[in-house]
């Protein structure tokens, strides 16, 4: 996680730095830059062994500014913005997958699957709730893109917004459609959550962090005025074009499970 946060991180601020923004912005010098790849890049890890990054993160954004207004020069809003929205959007985003996945420690042993989890894998102490809502979560948003693009291709007519001109209406409810079916389906294969509602309402949170993570990454593309965030992956473009659809999802499935089922769906 912390490797891929880096890679993303350094091609935000790539972008940043692209000719199509800054033409109408000052972009944050380059060892800001990397300054702030670096902290992206701990914060998971940070999450992992302490549990929570909120005073830490706080602190980053503090040396940030400073390091900023003492530069040489005349510094600028936009590079602090630029910047701080880096750390938020690169760093403490992605920080929830990892709180999904390791601070939902109950356990979900309802099912034959988690009574019989190897010990290979950590046996059953390790097949808990968050282990299964970062399953379903994962599973809906590939359910998510994948009906959606199928759905644009044989039914699509009307764009969904100037953004991001290939997506089209049709393929959108196509694609929410096909989130809520994986996840009430799979809620019912691991028998979490208990409630159908549940099941439906996070498919519903998955599906709209899914589309709005994806329309945001689009922004800032077409602000860059380039095709992918980066190359690393040949025929896919770079970690944020094929990662955006899951930097706000593992925040809202998170959020909604802590704040709203009780006992953590069990």
């Amino acid at each position: 996680m912390a490797a891929v946060v880096f890679v993303g991180a350094r091609e935000y601020f790539e972008l940043v730095r692209s000719r199509g923004i800054t033409e109408g912005m000052t972009p944050p010098p380059r060892y800001v830059s990397r300054v702030c790849s670096v902290i992206c890049a701990l914060m998971p890890l940070f999450v992992m062994y302490h549990g929570h990054i909120d005073v830490s993160v706080a602190s980053a954004a503090f040396v940030l500014a400073m390091a900023l207004l003492v530069q040489r020069g005349s510094p600028r809003f936009a590079q602090l913005s630029s910047a701080i929205f880096g750390l938020f959007y690169c760093g403490y985003l992605p920080c929830f997958w990892v709180k999904l996945r390791c601070g939902l420690a109950a356990p979900a042993l309802n099912t034959r699957i988690g009574a019989t989890w190897p010990f290979l894998l950590g046996g059953q102490a390790h097949w808990t709730v968050g282990l299964v809502a970062t399953l379903i979560s994962i599973s809906s948003i590939i359910a998510a893109d994948t009906f959606a693009f199928i759905g644009g291709k044989a039914f699509g007519r009307t764009p969904l917004t100037s953004i991001s001109p290939k997506k089209t209406w049709e393929g959108t409810i196509i694609g929410f459609c096909g989130c809520i079916a994986t996840s009430v389906v799979l809620s019912k294969v691991f028998s979490w959550p208990v409630s159908p509602l549940s099941a439906i309402a996070l498919g519903v949170l998955t599906f709209f962090g899914s589309v709005f993570g994806d329309l945001t990454e689009s922004m800032i593309k077409r602000d860059a005025g380039v095709k992918d965030s980066g190359s690393l992956i040949p025929g896919h473009g770079g970690v944020l074009d094929r990662a955006d659809s899951y930097v706000f999802t593992g925040a809202l499935a998170y959020s909604f499970i802590k704040t709203f089922l009780p006992l953590y769906g069990v």
